[in-house]
């Protein structure tokens, strides 16, 4: 069904949706009645230019269709809260950066708040953000190396951030790389409270997915519906309130180690005075990899925050051959064994499921289930409901 973002686009630019999408351009814009070059534009009901309100949608075309050729030019462009920027299908090969943060102050401006993202195909594999630096990849400037944080592709601090349709990606690979220790390449990296994300794509192998928050004291809330999210060590991380709802995780094969594990698909490292975490509904998780190759996470317990409990709960989720049934936890240090932290798990199916070591595997009672659901993860926000 299309989005009710789409009904509410002027109809000149739903000839640049037809006209982005492919065949039919001609056809779409040629509907579209032109204005001469220099005329002023049309007062409409507005009266006068000064009375009409400032635009909220803006359209990104690397063809020049639209008004800007690349996502980053749009976002910049997007100075108050509110705006829709919609995207024609193609690879925007570019690092995007959305909320602005006061260098003097550290806080963050709300420039860029209630930003959207829309693929104007409404098919995530059209439109692609990708870029390819590591964190232990140099910077230009000679100043060091990124570090996680700083591979990112896309970085959103603003809060109330949606995307819909969008792939986010980071291409960086290992074997192109040899002599780099820092393998961590982040597709994206959500720390803004009440950011949804529906049928959008990750791509990327360690790290891809960092859903995080502004600070420890933070709790961020985000809300993934219908996503595909594809890596191989800790490709889903951070502290972030996140709910991940009917999404597919896809762990990737390797060549480069000899034996499992090679890797794991959820490292949270949630602040101890966050009841809440990471929860997982009515997913599932394929391989690419050998059958039990796979540990379903490990604790995060950073150095810039020792006293984190990461807390994930994975529920109603089929699980594949690839998820280590016997032991699908490990630790990442041992001073934080995963026994310590808050792990738990709920009516999972598949072979990557079963219960052989029952003490390997903490489970929810059914009292305990009733508070494990996105209405109580995500609370007083329920815009996320939109387009579930």
């Amino acid at each position: 069904m299309p989005s009710p973002h789409h009904r509410q686009l002027p109809l000149s630019r739903r000839g640049f949706l037809l006209a982005s999408a492919g065949a039919g351009a001609a056809l779409a814009l040629a509907s579209v009645p032109a204005r001469a070059a220099g005329a002023p534009r049309p007062f409409g009901r507005y009266g006068s230019p000064a009375a009409r309100p400032t635009p909220k949608t803006l359209y990104v075309d690397q063809g020049g269709r639209g008004d800007f050729t690349t996502v980053q030019a749009a976002v910049d462009a997007a100075t108050s809260a509110g705006h829709t920027l919609v995207l024609a299908p193609g690879v925007y090969r570019e690092t995007v950066a959305i909320g602005v943060v006061d260098p003097a102050t550290g806080q963050r401006t709300e420039a860029a708040s209630e930003l959207t993202l829309i693929g104007a195909s409404e098919n995530p594999r059209d439109v692609v953000i990708v870029h390819d630096n590591a964190a232990g990849t140099q910077k230009p400037d000679g100043s060091g190396t990124y570090g996680t944080s700083g591979s990112a592709t896309t970085l959103v601090r603003a809060d109330g951030f949606t995307a819909r349709w969008i792939t986010f990606a980071n291409d960086w690979l290992r074997a192109d790389h040899p002599g780099v220790s820092g393998t961590q390449a982040v597709a994206i990296k959500v720390q803004g409270d009440r950011s949804a994300f529906h049928h959008c794509r990750f791509l990327g192998h360690q790290d891809t997915l960092y859903a995080d928050s502004f600070a420890l004291t933070v709790f961020a809330r985000q809300y993934f519906s219908h996503c595909y999210v594809e890596g191989d060590v800790d490709f889903v991380f951070g502290r972030a309130t996140a709910v991940f709802d009917q999404c597919h995780f896809r762990t990737l094969n390797r060549t480069d180690l000899p034996a499992a594990p090679y890797g794991f698909v959820f490292a949270p490292s949630t602040a101890g005075a966050n009841p809440l975490g990471y929860l997982v509904t009515r997913s599932r998780v394929s391989s690419e990899a050998p059958d039990a190759y796979y540990k379903l996470a490990r604790p995060w317990v950073p150095s810039s925050d020792t006293t984190a409990r990461p807390s994930l709960t994975v529920r109603d989720t089929w699980l594949g051959p690839g998820i280590d049934a016997v032991a699908p936890y490990a630790n990442m240090s041992d001073s934080f064994p995963w026994q310590n932290q808050r792990f738990a798990e709920y009516r999972n199916t598949g072979p990557g499921a079963a219960v052989t070591v029952p003490e390997n595997r903490p489970q929810l009672t059914a009292a305990q289930a009733e508070s494990a659901t996105r209405e109580a993860y995500l609370g007083d926000w329920t815009s996320w409901k939109e387009d579930c």
